[in-house]
């Protein structure tokens, strides 16, 4: 099937089944949103993956009571850095010009001229960027996920705060951005499972120019 086939058949699961998402299309899911593209290559989140029934029960406590995020096989939580640095950036850039055998000094240039572009922009504008990336791979995951014929609910409906202080983000420079619950759709109980998908024209939705 092609990429807009696989997009055709995935909706927003509403009801999920408990059956467990085998480990080889849960790996290449997450592989799909590793090699999303980021601003500068810098990547600046991370992905959470959990399927811990307890903590699962915890975060559905402060997720509007969605059902998905308990009857899910496994809860991805993207978690964007909470503002970018110096040191943060030049970490990156260091390990990218090691891996193609080049001298450490040979990013230093861009690193300086980006560092002088966000460092006057203030963190509120550095976490909304992060956030962004954040959503490039989500998007990813969504996509591979289709591809795996592995159903996958996008969640913005959560207390961040409440994540964060769980899953002790501050800790790690990072903040909860969105979350995506991974599994099967329960065919007999989902009262979406069957409803046309409904989008914009074409013709509205896209403008030439």
């Amino acid at each position: 099937m092609s990429l807009t086939d696989d997009l055709k058949w995935r909706y927003a699961t509403k009801k999920m089944n408990g059956k467990t998402v085998p480990k080889e299309k849960l790996d290449y899911i997450l592989e799909a949103a590793r090699l999303a593209p980021s601003s500068s290559g810098l990547q600046p989140y991370k992905i959470f993956v959990i399927s811990d029934k307890k903590l699962l029960e915890q975060i559905r406590g402060f997720s509007f009571n969605q059902s998905q995020v308990t009857e899910c096989s496994h809860l991805l939580v993207f978690a964007a850095w909470d503002g970018y640095s110096f040191e943060r950036m030049g970490e990156v850039f260091l390990r990218t010009v090691k891996e193609r055998g080049l001298p450490d000094n040979k990013m230093e240039d861009y690193h300086n001229m980006l560092w002088g572009l966000y460092e006057p922009l203030g963190n509120e504008w550095h976490q909304n960027h992060t956030a962004k990336q954040a959503y490039i791979a989500f998007a990813m995951a969504i996509a591979a996920a289709a591809e795996q014929k592995v159903d996958a609910t996008p969640m913005e409906g959560f207390d961040r705060e409440l994540m964060d202080e769980l899953l002790e983000l501050k800790k790690h420079g990072l903040k909860s951005a969105v979350m995506l619950t991974l599994g099967y759709r329960d065919e007999k109980d989902d009262w979406l499972v069957n409803l046309k998908k409904v989008r914009t024209p074409k013709e509205e939705f896209i403008i030439e120019i």
